[in-house]
């Protein structure tokens, strides 16, 4: 037995408020981590202007979607605004069993639902500075009325409620440093114990 053998990939599920930064945190980590996949999210929505099946999503119909939830297939799903939106159970196991880590970007909700469904997974709540910074990177955006501004505030003190249900939290204040905690959380979770001493022994025994 090689201890390699003993690694495959870990499911990182990265969650948090809208404007905490967890999308770009994503983007960063994919770019500048090896052996790190993200998860594709399966949709019956139609396809936009310039995405592709299997990479942007799995794009399918409602008929096959509602066959993946009655069978158990999907780590979690939900429907917005009439269309479904899931991830592919078996797309993430294929890939944690090659060693593969994946990364999967996802709201509250569905973060609690991968839990439930795969309680290995490593959850990180990305977290803003504060909430004053938070209204500000909102408002910076201008998509949103303030309305709709002051309804996600009030969503994001709900949220924090459920925050010892993970297992991190990295604040991103800046934006560096809040990579590289994620990336610290990785090598640490790949430095845990994961075998015993007689498989450790029996492993070294082998390159005798």
């Amino acid at each position: 037995m090689k201890l390699k053998e003993k690694h495959p990939g870990k499911l990182f599920v990265l969650s948090g408020p809208s404007g905490a930064g967890k999308g770009t945190i994503c983007k960063r980590l994919l770019e500048e981590t090896e052996d790190l996949s993200l998860s594709v999210s399966m949709t019956t929505r139609q396809p936009r202007t310039g995405e592709i099946d299997g990479v942007s999503y799995f794009f399918t119909d409602v008929e096959t979607f509602e066959n993946h939830i009655a069978g158990g297939e999907l780590l979690e799903f939900a429907k917005v605004y009439g269309n479904y939106y899931g991830t592919p159970k078996r797309a993430v196991l294929e890939k944690l069993t090659r060693g593969t880590d994946v990364i999967l970007e996802i709201d509250m909700q569905g973060a609690l639902k991968v839990k439930e469904n795969y309680p290995d997974g490593v959850f990180i709540f990305i977290l803003p500075p504060s909430m004053s910074e938070l209204r500000k990177r909102l408002t910076g955006r201008g998509t949103e009325s303030a309305e709709a501004i002051e309804l996600r505030l009030g969503e994001t003190f709900k949220e924090l409620s459920y925050i010892e249900k993970y297992d991190y939290c990295v604040v991103n204040g800046v934006l560096e440093e809040a990579v590289a905690r994620v990336k610290a959380i990785v090598i640490a979770e790949h430095s845990k114990v994961a075998f015993t001493a007689e498989e450790l022994i029996a492993s070294y025994k082998e390159e005798l």
